[in-house]
C-alpha cells in the first residue's frame, strides 16, 4: 500500500490524536478496509472493526448495524462523492476523522491505475468542520500537520509548511440542539444576503 513511502508521521500524529480521546476499552468502527494502521491501533490494544470495501456512498450497513461506540475515519472522506450521507448514518456518539487538506499549488489527488484510489475533496478546514456541523456533529479537538516530501523544486519547499492533513474529534450534537436552516432563520442564526430584499423586479 504505501511503497518505500510508509507515512510514519501521520501514522504517529494520529495515534497520539486518538489515544487522547479514546479509551482502549471502547469499541471502535475504523471506516475502510484493513490496513496498517488498523493494525497499530490492535497493537496498542484498541478494539477494532473495519468495513469491509463496500461503496460507503452507496451502502451505509456497516455504519447503521454497528454497535460501537467510537468511528474512526482516516483519510477516507476525501473519496467519497457525499460525505455528509454515511457522517449522518453513525450511530457512534464519537467520531475521529482526518482528511488532506487543499493545496493550493498542487492538484488534488488521483491514481490512475485504482478508480477508487483518487480524492473527489480536498478540504479547506473550514469546509470540513460545516460538513461535520451539518451532519450533526461539534468538532472537540483538533490538529493539522505538514507532510514534508524528500523531492526538490518549489512546491516541496511549500510542503514543509503548509499544512497537507487535518484531523478531529468530534461528538454527536443531541438531536434536539441539531436545528433546521429554517429554524435558525426564525432565531436570526442564519443570514443570507438582504441585496435584493427592496428591489422591485419588473416583467418586461
Amino acid at each position: 500500500m504505501y511503497k518505500n513511502n510508509y507515512p510514519h508521521k501521520r501514522y504517529r500524529i494520529t495515534l497520539d490524536f486518538l489515544k487522547k480521546h479514546v479509551n482502549s476499552n471502547e469499541e471502535i468502527l475504523d471506516l475502510g478496509v484493513a490496513n496498517p494502521f488498523s493494525e497499530i491501533l490492535k497493537n496498542n490494544n484498541y478494539k477494532v472493526t473495519n468495513t469491509s470495501g463496500e461503496d460507503l456512498d452507496i451502502d451505509y450497513s456497516a455504519i447503521k448495524n454497528s454497535k460501537a461506540e467510537v468511528v474512526t475515519a482516516f483519510e477516507i472522506f476525501e473519496h467519497l462523492v457525499a460525505p455528509f450521507n454515511a457522517l449522518k448514518e453513525i450511530k457512534a456518539d464519537k467520531l475521529i476523522a482526518s482528511v488532506p487538506l487543499k493545496l493550493w499549488f498542487s492538484n488534488a489527488y488521483k491514481n490512475p491505475n485504482d478508480k477508487r484510489d483518487r480524492h473527489y475533496h480536498e478540504f479547506e478546514d473550514w469546509q470540513f468542520d460545516w460538513l461535520l456541523e451539518k451532519s450533526g456533529w461539534e468538532i472537540i479537538s483538533r490538529k493539522k500537520w505538514t507532510n514534508p516530501t524528500k523531492k526538490i523544486g518549489l512546491r516541496p519547499i511549500l510542503r514543509l509548511f503548509t499544512p497537507r492533513y487535518y484531523i478531529v474529534y468530534a461528538k454527536r450534537k443531541p438531536i434536539e440542539n441539531i436545528k433546521t436552516w429554517s429554524e435558525k432563520r426564525a432565531n436570526n442564526e442564519e443570514t443570507y444576503s438582504t441585496e435584493f430584499e427592496n428591489y422591485n423586479f419588473k416583467l418586461k
